[in-house]
């Protein structure tokens, strides 16, 4: 069975839709790259693409992205909602089928190693792939974004693992990372009070007293005029979605505010929503093997 490794880049463009256009558009020119999603959002300022392949095609993509967002992003001039330090902030790889994590830690390195060298660009590795415990949470890596990167470097501490010890003057720096599969998810609420969104966040978040596989932040929607809940699951087995889903709800009640909607950003894994199914329609002895579609994919 052929060897399906996903790479999920996040640069910082979700405005301009020649510029981001032109990044994915760079990935689908990779032979053995298939992209399978994209999603932008301005208020964030920040696209998400997804595309697999195997080892090798995955790499050549992730820098091929790379090479486009870089030429095309200037982080001098660039402004959103959502913490970063680089035009493509964040590259992970995920193994998918017949991938290990111990493969997409040695694509992530290599990758860092090679755009460090190809684009001049600072390049750390967190989580699977970090060589150091303080690197392994994304949050300290994005800790001052761009605009403090540059003092942030002067430190020994935050030495690079591959490339300059100074941020590129308009792309920053790049993390990669290997890990397991991540669900962005997003819960809106009905109310432009970002105060009501900051202390939701905080309080379901492991950083604060929260769930041990959720980061979250706060978020202002000003095109929509309301306020978000901003989420990272990194655990959905562990921390699955519908039990964070119920606790913002409810802390939302304690301020009179309703929940209005939520989103996911990029893909999920189906397991995911098959948790969310299962809690809320009562199912008893649910199993995937009741979704016509699994059973569909089965038939030769």
């Amino acid at each position: 069975m052929k060897q399906i490794v996903e790479c999920v880049p996040n640069f910082s463009e979700g405005r301009d839709p020649e510029k981001i256009a032109a990044i994915a558009g760079a990935a689908r020119a990779v032979a053995g790259v298939k992209v399978i999603d994209l999603t932008s959002d301005a208020d964030h300022n920040r696209s998400v693409l997804t595309m697999v392949g195997d080892s090798e095609a995955i790499g050549r993509g992730a820098l091929a992205v790379m090479e486009a967002a870089i030429a095309r992003i200037d982080l001098t001039t660039h402004s959103g909602q959502h913490p970063r330090i680089g035009a493509v902030d964040v590259i992970p790889f995920i193994p998918i089928r017949n991938a290990t994590a111990a493969d997409c830690v040695a694509i992530a390195r290599s990758v860092g190693e090679e755009a460090a060298r190809r684009f001049g660009v600072p390049i750390y590795l967190y989580e699977d792939a970090a060589t150091l415990e303080e690197r392994r949470n994304l949050s300290n890596i994005r800790k001052g974004e761009f605009e403090g990167l540059g003092e942030k470097m002067q430190a020994p501490a935050w030495k690079p693992d591959f490339g300059p010890d100074r941020p590129h003057p308009t792309a920053g720096a790049t993390v990669s990372v290997a890990r397991m599969p991540l669900i962005a998810y997003n819960i809106n609420l009905g109310t432009a009070d970002f105060s009501v969104a900051d202390t939701i966040a905080r309080s379901i978040r492991h950083l604060g007293v929260g769930f041990r596989y959720c980061k979250a932040m706060g978020v202002e929607l000003k095109d929509r005029g309301i306020v978000q809940v901003s989420i990272n699951m990194t655990n959905f087995r562990k921390t699955p979605l519908h039990r964070v889903f119920e606790c913002v709800k409810s802390e939302a009640a304690r301020y009179g505010v309703n929940v209005v909607g939520s989103e996911i950003v990029g893909l999920t894994p189906a397991e995911a929503l098959y948790q969310a199914a299962e809690f809320y329609l009562r199912i008893e002895n649910f199993s995937p093997s009741l979704v016509l579609e699994t059973k569909l994919m089965e038939v030769d």
